[in-house]
């Protein structure tokens, strides 16, 4: 591992009208070397397509999934894992995705095809969180091109735990010509497994009593040394649930939990029809847009309440030589106070970011990697520091 840290006064030429506000530059690189060999090169192959009369290869099958839920359920840690390959960037805030992302897992002759979408959100949210309009739609797009709707549901939280929120029984509602299931996520957190029963039956309307997922949760209610969950939960006026699942899986996204079936349940819905895919490939996105949105994300983490959210992260270089991606960032923070807060004492919590960012984007491109992550703030030449 080798680390080069600068700090010096810099001119941005990012564009004609940024060009001279940019007076203070803190900047910190890293480098971690695999000892691995190293995979195809970081940029996937383009998608390929039948062309007008090809005949298609019935041998292979695919299954588009789109993967919908409220804000911070797991979503991008639970298509990581089901596809044993790090490809959506996550952190423990809210609205870390941003856009619709897609994932790729094949395996055999099956393809199965994810996509990441934003938390469902309502228009104050999206004025809080300094959210693009594009949004609150990414989802519709997502689910569009896919073949069947996954509703990923937080079973921790005692809260919210009871009800599916408005905006996923809208988004059901919208598409009932899909099918869709349910998927119970952080199932480890919870400290007795005879609620899940009674959760099941609460969130489906009781619709799925003979059906697998209400057998698994009673099989982990015996297994807790109850049978029957303490005390049932009536539905309140407003609709809280949704009887139209097909089924319902109880997982944990972080520790692989119940996720080899989820995943063998999907490969038994997959559609004979040509791959859109190569099988090579984990993700259709740009090694670029992987890279910031993964210095976005763990800002994210390493800074408090809303303070990541006001934050631009752009690229300033990509390059792979050798075997070895070389990347630079740049932050643009709004004040001078911010981008100290960013840098931290002796610049030590900008060394962590770098730290983390670089370890992220080892496991998601399998090759070494040399990352500049630079801070920018604009303001009087006065308060600048070199």
């Amino acid at each position: 591992m080798r680390f080069n840290f600068s700090a010096s006064l810099k001119l941005v030429n990012t564009s004609k009208s940024h060009k001279l506000w940019c007076i203070n530059v803190r900047s910190f690189s890293g480098t971690i070397q695999t000892d691995d060999a190293v995979t195809k090169a970081v940029r996937p192959p383009p998608a390929k397509s039948a062309s007008v009369g090809e005949n298609i290869n019935t041998e292979q099958r695919s299954l588009h999934i789109a993967v919908i839920g409220v804000p911070n359920v797991g979503k991008s840690t639970f298509i990581n894992n089901i596809i044993n390959h790090r490809v959506c960037p996550t952190s423990a805030k809210v609205h870390t995705t941003r856009q619709s992302n897609t994932a790729i897992c094949t395996a055999g002759q099956t393809q199965l095809v994810f996509y990441d979408t934003p938390g469902l959100v309502t228009q104050r949210e999206i004025r809080k969180h300094h959210l693009e309009q594009s949004f609150k739609s990414a989802y519709r797009h997502a689910i569009q091109h896919a073949d069947i709707i996954a509703v990923l549901h937080d079973a921790s939280n005692g809260w919210t735990r009871k009800e599916l929120h408005p905006t996923v029984l809208d988004t059901l509602k919208a598409y009932t010509h899909l099918p869709s299931f349910l998927v119970l996520n952080k199932i480890d957190t919870l400290k007795s497994k005879r609620v899940l029963l009674d959760l099941i039956k609460t969130l489906t309307n009781d619709s799925l009593t003979s059906r697998r997922g209400v057998q698994n949760a009673r099989h982990a209610s015996t297994a807790t040394g109850t049978d029957q969950p303490a005390g049932g939960n009536r539905l309140n006026q407003r609709e809280t649930s949704w009887g139209h699942f097909s089924d319902v899986f109880l997982v944990s996204a972080l520790t692989g939990t119940g996720l080899n079936e989820l995943q063998d349940y999907l490969a038994v819905q997959a559609k004979s029809r040509q791959w859109r895919f190569p099988s090579d490939v984990h993700t259709d996105a740009s090694p670029e847009a992987l890279i910031v949105e993964s210095v976005r994300a763990r800002l994210l983490d390493y800074l408090p309440q809303e303070i990541p959210y006001n934050l631009k992260c752009e690229l300033e270089y990509y390059s792979v030589e050798k075997h070895v991606v070389y990347t630079s960032v740049q932050v643009q923070c709004p004040t001078t106070r911010i981008e100290r807060l960013i840098c931290g004492e002796g610049n030590g919590k900008l060394r962590q970011i770098t730290e983390r960012v670089t370890s992220d984007l080892v496991e998601m491109f399998g090759q070494a990697v040399s990352l500049t992550i630079s801070t920018v703030s604009k303001g009087k030449k006065s308060t600048a520091e070199a």
